[in-house]
This record gives C-alpha cells, sequence and structure tokens, in this order.
C-alpha cells in the first residue's frame, strides 16, 4: 500500500520526531523515502531586492543540511532515499511534490493546537486538506 513515503522537513527538532516515524513505516513497508524541504519565498516579499540572493542563499543552506540529515538517518536504515529542495509555498510544493513523484503517504509535523500558526494557518493543515494520498500528522509531544 505504502511504497513511496515523502517526509516534508524544516530542521526543526520536532522534525526528529517526525522522521522517526516516516522511517518506521518505511522500514516495516521497505517503502521508498523522499526527503523535502521547502524554502518559503513568501519572507522575501519584506526584504530589499540586495538581500533576497544573501538571504535565499542562507535559506537553501539550511534546507540542504535538514534533508541530508534526515536522507543520512534513513539510509542507515537501509531505506532508498531519494532528497530535494523547492522554493515556494510550502503547503503547494508538498502536494505538487507528492502528486508529481508517485507519492503514497505523506508524513509530516504539525504545530498542534497553537492559536498564533492556526491564525494563518498552518502548512500541514492545507496539505490534508489538498493532498491526494493519505497524510499521518506527528503532533509535537509524539513519542518517536
Amino acid at each position: 500500500m505504502y511504497e513511496t513515503i515523502l517526509f516534508p522537513t524544516d530542521g526543526s527538532d520536532h522534525a526528529e520526531t517526525v522522521a522517526a516515524h516516516a522511517i518506521d513505516i518505511a522500514t516495516t513497508r521497505n517503502a521508498a523515502v523522499h526527503v523535502l524541504s521547502v524554502v518559503d519565498d513568501r519572507a522575501f516579499l519584506v526584504l530589499d531586492d540586495d538581500r533576497v540572493a544573501d538571504v535565499r542563499s542562507d535559506l537553501e543552506a539550511s534546507a540542504r543540511e535538514a534533508t541530508d540529515a534526515a536522507a543520512t538517518r534513513a539510509a542507515d536504515h537501509d531505506l532508498d532515499v531519494e532528497t530535494a529542495v523547492e522554493t515556494g509555498n510550502p503547503a503547494e510544493c508538498i502536494v505538487d511534490y507528492a502528486d508529481e513523484h508517485g507519492i503514497d503517504l505523506i508524513v509530516m509535523g504539525t504545530s498542534g493546537d497553537d492559536y498564533e500558526n492556526n491564525v494563518v494557518g498552518s502548512v500541514s493543515q492545507r496539505v490534508v486538506r489538498t493532498a491526494s494520498v493519505p497524510v499521518l500528522t506527528v503532533g509535537p509531544d509524539a513519542d518517536a
């Protein structure tokens, strides 16, 4: 049923817990893992034009570090792993990536019942509403 699992990561401490869930499912199912990090380009709207390139470069480097760390962890479990870093609206990029790569399951973190994040709508909420595949969300208090 689950042959390809997408793990979107932002490199946060909570992402480690989410990675553990994605890896556990992938190991049980002998599934391939895709690790995706998205540089949110909406952050560039408030920057002076001369700062965009430097900030984008820094964010892309952080995103690459996050995907590489998760990929290494999955590879340590003898899983096939692919990584990607994209730029755009995170929820849209995650859903588009899943559609384009034949993903069977998305495993991602959620901020839980955090009022500030829910005011604008969290990425995980948008992915759950728009994805064409099942989405497993892992809250911040979940055990790894």
